[in-house]
């Protein structure tokens, strides 16, 4: 009876183990163009390397901006899929470590960040497009706000001013109002 049951069990999962994986030559061409990298990685690539940041924050509209330097080492992973980029320096008189991983989802032809760091347990992800005129991805998303608990909007934009500047922008909305909180000027080094 065991050899019985275990015999109809392997043939159930067999079963439905090929009819889950059983794809149609559209469905194989369009997982293989969602899944194999282009130029948008490539272009993504060229970033790799060291980079020094001058970063400039707000707390607030009415405070003056604090200043601090940092590094970033970009090198893509998995196969030139994506390109992680680890972020130290001080922040607060602090030391700062943060990770930051950048793709581009070929199927939604967006840009996708999701971003970690040690001055929280949360993480934010963002979505964005290209602007090919100013050389821009304009991302949104949400991030804790951790006075409230609930979710705030983020804007960032991060653009590639030639190929040893970049510079990012972030900006932070509570209560309905838009603040800039972030700016970095990035040189490769």
């Amino acid at each position: 009876m065991k050899t019985t049951v275990k015999t109809f069990l392997a043939i159930l999962i067999f079963s439905i183990s090929t009819q889950l994986f059983a794809q149609t030559d559209a469905e194989m061409k369009a997982w293989m163009a969602y899944m194999t990298p282009g130029s948008v990685h490539d272009m993504l690539s060229k970033s790799n390397g060291e980079w020094t940041g001058d970063i400039t924050m707000w707390m607030s509209p009415d405070a003056p901006p604090t200043k601090s330097t940092g590094t970033s080492v970009n090198s893509m992973i998995l196969g030139g899929r994506y390109q992680q980029s680890n972020y130290t320096g001080n922040m607060m008189g602090m030391p700062f470590e943060g990770i930051s991983v950048l793709g581009y989802d070929n199927s939604k032809k967006k840009f996708i960040n999701s971003w970690v760091d040690n001055m929280g347990t949360g993480m934010m992800i963002l979505e964005g497009d290209w602007d090919d005129a100013t050389k821009t991805v304009n991302f949104k998303g949400k991030q804790t706000d951790p006075m409230t608990g609930n979710d705030m909007d983020v804007r960032e934009t991060f653009q590639i001013i030639d190929d040893n500047n970049q510079k990012m922008e972030m900006f932070m909305t509570q209560n309905g109002n838009e603040m800039k909180t972030m700016e970095i000027l990035f040189k490769r080094k």
